[in-house]
């Protein structure tokens, strides 16, 4: 039976696994990451948090998810914000020389799509398009089992993407951008700016609109239609068999998700309206995902 080893590094902790190829997570460990102590501190952390795992040494490779761009190719982040001191730094290049395993890097949501694409959702379909809506927006395209990543590592991130030039900017987005307009935080922002501090997350406005609020109604009205937007630019220079959603906002996808889908339909042609939309499957895809890194990679 063929192992690998996934990684989820992030900010505030890190998780170690061995897992089957099938996604079978076999032994796991968790640690504080020491994101803001230096990569030598955090390298050395999960190198001492491997060499834990039993039969480690038999593992074909090494997957590690990381917050922020990375460029593939020479498996280094480009943007390290949560992790002290990382732009640029070989960090698979010293996990690597240090346990003679072969490693790969990329950035945490596209491993999640990774995950989804291979062992959960759509395992069944060659171009899958992930994409999670939670605080943020983030996208990730895979096309055969292989992460499309792009040239600087910014393929697939869909939360800057305008749905709509003319309304302001937030967050150092564009104005417009799917992410200030449609994730959770989004319309927390906007429920608050109408109920007040009677909205304190994205469920408050999706239960005012179940009660028929107006002013919900057109909330989520706005929501779907950014969202359909957003998802019919990707269908239309991707044309994947396979929508994945994950991310808090899908527990009221119930809400929102049907009438999303009906305007997505009126915004691509006849031929792409069969689409499937479906939701995630996998419980942890983060660091399953990093773990299929080496398996999309050939080995």
């Amino acid at each position: 039976m063929k192992t690998v080893i996934g990684i989820d590094l992030g900010g505030t902790n890190v998780r170690v696994a061995k897992v089957t190829e099938q996604g079978e997570v076999l032994q796991e460990l968790k640690s504080p990451s020491y994101g803001m102590e230096g990569p030598e501190k955090v390298v050395s952390n999960i190198i001492s948090l491997i060499e834990q795992l039993d039969g480690y040494k038999d593992c074909v490779g090494i997957g590690i998810g990381v917050p922020g761009p990375v460029d593939t190719v020479n498996k280094v982040m480009k943007l390290s914000s949560n992790l002290n001191g990382f732009t640029d730094f070989p960090m698979a290049a010293k996990i690597e020389e240090a346990t003679g395993i072969p490693t790969f890097l990329d950035n945490d949501a596209n491993c999640a799509g990774l995950a989804e694409a291979i062992i959960g959702a759509g395992k069944l379909f060659p171009i899958v398009y992930y994409t999670t809506i939670s605080t943020g927006i983030g996208g990730a395209l895979i096309v055969n089992g292989k992460l499309v990543s792009g040239k600087n590592g910014y393929a697939g991130e869909v939360g800057n993407l305008i749905v709509d030039p003319y309304r302001d900017p937030f967050n150092n987005l564009n104005p417009g951008a799917s992410e200030s307009e449609a994730s959770g935080r989004a319309l927390i922002r906007k429920g608050q700016a109408v109920f007040g501090e009677k909205v304190q997350s994205a469920k408050d406005v999706f239960d005012l609109y179940e009660q028929g609020d107006e002013e919900a109604i057109k909330l989520v009205d706005q929501m779907t239609t950014d969202l359909a937007i957003m998802f019919s630019h990707v269908a239309l220079v991707t044309d994947p068999h396979i929508f994945v959603l994950g991310g808090g906002v899908m527990k009221s996808k119930a809400v929102w998700m049907p009438k999303m889908i009906e305007k997505f339909k009126s915004f691509v042609h006849p031929g792409m309206r069969e689409v499937i939309f479906t939701e995630a499957e996998c419980s942890e895809p983060g660091i399953m995902g990093a773990a299929m890194l080496p398996i999309s990679n050939g080995l």
